[in-house]
């Protein structure tokens, strides 16, 4: 993949490689105060420094030092990330703890990982298999995404979510197992909204509802035509206010 840093651009320097990762905390976090404070306190950057020098041992195959320097790493920073894991330039996994990457992973240039995401796979089978992250795709806490599949470039992967199938460019999935939603703007991207994830569940229940209200009311109309009356239920009409409300705020 071209932008691992040490394979793709190997002429950029690892100065140039640190103050790339030290400008991207300070785009992506806003927490943070001081460029010390990124260098001596954020576990997720010192995880990809330390996988860098782990991925390099990796392709030279020196696998035993590999993964030596990634099991030292895991234990400083609650990181894991196999060494022969591609990551991109410009990722920033914040907080990092519990955070799993497998070894066939590739992650691309400017993705957001936040606590406790796994890349993971869904079979013994020693080809790839596990993800492929786009460009620029932000994955929520907790988030788990299997098997050798692809989230394409700018997607949304909402906390809690387990992606088994595809997800693509510029959508968004959520749910268990996750559906994918509508997507979002480069601009609400940036803005990082999490509160913000559409709900396709959610939408589909809507959608439902709202359709079942344009039957009844073709009913009524046919009804009064013939002249027949048919008996309301109360208590059933409230409980279908009561879901309809609730869709209706989610959606809001």
């Amino acid at each position: 993949m071209n932008g691992t840093g040490l394979t793709g651009r190997e002429n950029d320097g690892m100065f140039k490689l640190l103050l790339e990762d030290v400008r991207t905390v300070f785009e992506k976090d806003p927490a943070v105060r001081s460029v010390a404070e990124v260098l001596f306190c954020y576990p997720g950057v010192h995880a990809l420094w330390m996988h860098r020098i782990a991925h390099r041992l990796y392709r030279r195959r020196l696998f035993f030092w590999a993964r030596l320097v990634s099991h030292i790493s895991r234990f400083l920073t609650g990181v894991e990330i196999h060494p022969g894991a591609t990551i991109g330039r410009r990722v920033f996994i914040d907080h990092g703890m519990g955070v799993v990457i497998g070894e066939t992973a590739v992650v691309g240039d400017g993705s957001l990982i936040y606590a406790g995401v796994v890349l993971g796979g869904t079979s013994l089978d020693k080809g790839k298999r596990h993800p492929t992250i786009g460009r620029n795709v932000v994955i929520g806490s907790g988030a788990i995404v299997l098997g050798n599949i692809t989230i394409g470039d700018n997607a949304r992967i909402g906390g809690g979510s387990v992606v088994l199938k595809s997800v693509p460019a510029g959508s968004t999935a959520v749910g268990v197992p996750a559906r994918v939603g509508i997507g979002f703007t480069p601009e609400q991207l940036n803005m990082l909204e999490h509160d913000k994830l559409p709900d396709p569940i959610a939408d589909g229940f809507a959608f439902v509802l709202k359709e079942v209200g344009k039957i009844e009311e073709r009913l009524r109309r046919i009804e009064s035509l013939e002249g027949v009356s048919a008996q309301t239920d109360d208590e059933l009409e409230k409980k279908k206010r009561q879901i309809a409300e609730v869709f209706d705020a989610e959606q809001r």
